[in-house]
């Protein structure tokens, strides 16, 4: 005979488990839900969703161990295995994926770098395309994705290319027969015709054969800043080489028989050109952390005016007249810039108008 009640009441215990179970999937599903309509980018939305992934399966194992239908020393037991497994992944993360994502927390928390700025780091030189949880995809010079584990980037030095402008310079050797004053006005003529700001030179050494000469500049917009580096040493060369210079060692003569008089220089020397405004390589070569940088600064600037629109909003209501219309304007302004920024951070808008002013 089928004991219906015992039955009824096995049912009845495992009524609280069953049910901590589907409202904690739930819960996930809803966190996400909610994560998938935040405006970001596509990286910052993946490495919120790890973090709320993680979070959430961790809380859901314990609120079932809680709900489970047994005896309270086998539910403290099973919180303590919890507990232990727990401890023993982050003792161990050192050696692990855990490792990967402390460190990727790590470098949110510190805020380094953001997603288009150049980074260098054990020979890997680019600009960063997205920041995960677990790595740091940087876009090479060649064009190339490369992926470095954040544990890397935590445990050792990396450079990171300022965005409010860098240095950039060039070096070359030169005679003892050159006189350094000239040396010194020519190369900062090339820095000028490379367009650097602030150009400056300094001696880097003085060889047995040649010395060492150092031009630099302040660049500002640093996405050019390959571009910028070919161009400093194509105006060195065709500076030095105006001037009837040669970019030689004296060492060269000792190994052929030339005579005194004679200049390694180009035959045909054309004017100097000017530095091409158009478009550059960077625009090919980093395309993916260009796009990238620009969501996060669209990103920036839509928080900064929903801050701006808050406090207008609260100063509208004490004002009258001419000065409660001209807020009410600002707001308006403000809330369609933020509709295109929106547009653009969602997808369904292909280029960023130019955006008027806001007051």
């Amino acid at each position: 005979m089928i004991d219906w009640p015992a039955i009824g009441e096995s049912l009845g215990r495992g009524v609280p488990l069953l049910a901590t179970v589907v409202l904690g999937g739930l819960g996930l599903w809803f966190g996400h839900w909610l994560l998938s309509r935040r405006r970001g980018s596509r990286a910052d939305l993946h490495f919120a969703t790890q973090i709320w992934s993680l979070l959430g399966v961790v809380l859901v194992l314990v609120m079932a161990i809680v709900a489970a239908p047994v005896e309270s020393e086998t539910r403290g037991q099973l919180l303590g295995l919890v507990g232990l497994a727990l401890t023993a992944i982050l003792a161990l993360a050192s050696t692990s994926f855990v490792a990967n994502a402390m460190a990727g927390l790590m470098l949110r928390a510190v805020g380094s770098f953001r997603p288009g700025d150049f980074v260098r780091s054990d020979g890997a030189f680019g600009r960063v395309t997205e920041r995960g949880l677990f790595h740091t995809e940087i876009q090479t010079e060649d064009r190339d994705l490369t992926t470095v584990p954040n544990l890397h980037l935590v445990t050792r030095p990396f450079t990171v290319v300022s965005a409010s402008g860098t240095i950039v310079s060039a070096d070359v050797s030169l005679g003892y027969d050159v006189p350094r004053s000239r040396v010194e006005a020519l190369l900062l003529e090339a820095g000028r015709a490379a367009g650097l700001d602030e150009p400056f030179v300094q001696v880097l050494a003085l060889g047995d054969f040649a010395v060492s000469y150092k031009v630099a500049g302040f660049l500002e917009e640093t996405r050019r800043l390959l571009t910028k580096r070919s161009d400093l040493r194509e105006q060195m060369l065709d500076v030095l080489h105006r001037a009837g210079i040669e970019i030689v060692s004296p060492r060269f003569m000792n190994q052929r028989s030339l005579e005194p008089e004679r200049r390694f220089l180009p035959k045909d020397l054309p004017p100097a050109r000017a530095a091409d405004s158009g478009s550059v390589p960077e625009d090919r070569i980093f395309d993916k952390a260009e796009e990238a940088g620009r969501l996060e600064a669209h990103r920036e600037e839509h928080a900064v005016i929903e801050r701006e629109i808050a406090e207008l909003e609260a100063q509208l209501a004490e004002q009258e007249g001419s000065d409660r219309y001209r807020l009410q304007r600002s707001i308006d302004l403000r809330r369609r810039r933020i509709e295109a920024l929106e547009a653009l951070l969602d997808g369904s808008a292909s280029a960023d108008p130019a955006p008027s002013t806001l007051d």
